[in-house]
């Protein structure tokens, strides 16, 4: 069983992609079940066809969700997920950053793919202007296969927007396979590292970064990644969460158990 202490003095967060075949009102009971004092939620879809869910602003779904969340002694730590490309407009995801703001969330993830730099920060600024409105915060996630590709991209165009709730996301399997290196993170942009594990060399290509992400990652330790570096760098100062997709039959309870402990482990090496 999870220690209570340790629970309490190192809250976990838990993404909502580790179990996206749960809806918010199930993957809450059961992240809390799993010892985790947080979540994140998808309410906006990663990419075209994927899975996300709807708790409209002032509906009788968000409104229940908040009392469970009170019941669970859990919180909304970030929603995703948004793709800041060519096209993006933050008028049109504003109800979705006012459905985040209704649950209690504080910050939203996104990641920038568009190459016109100009146009990138701009709309990243204006979203993160929207956000303010609504008391929350935008953190940019790198992704290899985006225009963001590296921690060093996220990093610049958080201080190119210069906005003050503009922050960086650091997801272990994102930042290390691009080149990331611990000593080159700015503590004072970062407010949420996501902690997960790989094994073997990178993959070549989009394709098998992409494949990778969303099934080939491992629970926090059984892989290669400097994951007790990473916490060492961060904790105290970001949020920690850890985002490995459930892959297989594995139970989704079992599987949100096994991240927890996982998780913990990596955190008193720390300690």
């Amino acid at each position: 069983m999870t220690d209570v202490r340790q629970m309490q003095e190192n809250p976990i967060g838990v993404a909502h992609f580790s179990a996206i075949q749960l809806p918010p009102h199930e993957f809450v009971r059961q992240a809390a079940a799993a010892g985790f004092s947080a979540v994140g939620l998808r309410l906006h879809p990663a990419f075209a066809g994927a899975p996300y869910y709807e708790l409209p602003q002032g509906s009788r779904a968000a409104s229940e969700f908040r009392t469970l969340l009170d019941s669970e002694g859990m919180r909304v730590f970030d929603i995703e997920f948004f793709i800041i490309g060519p096209d993006f407009k933050a008028s049109a995801v504003e109800h979705i950053v006012a459905a985040a703001a209704d649950i209690g969330a504080r910050r939203l993830s996104a990641c920038g793919d568009d190459t016109d730099r100009g146009r990138l920060v701009d709309n990243f600024n204006a979203y993160c202007q929207l956000a303010g409105r609504y008391g929350l915060a935008v953190d940019i996630e790198n992704m290899g296969w985006r225009a963001v590709g590296s921690y060093k991209d996220s990093a610049a165009l958080v201080h190119a927007c210069g906005r003050d709730n503009a922050g960086a996301l650091v997801d272990a399997i994102h930042f290390f396979r691009n080149g990331g290196s611990v000593d080159e993170i700015d503590v004072d942009i970062v407010r949420h590292v996501q902690l997960c594990d790989v094994a073997g060399p990178p993959p070549e290509g989009a394709e098998g970064m992409i494949n990778e992400a969303r099934a080939g990652r491992l629970a926090p330790g059984d892989g290669i990644l400097a994951l007790k570096d990473l916490v060492a760098k961060l904790s105290g100062k970001a949020a920690i969460s850890v985002e490995v997709p459930l892959v297989g039959d594995t139970p989704a309870s079992a599987h949100l158990r096994n991240l927890n402990l996982k998780a913990r482990e990596i955190l008193r090496a720390e300690t």
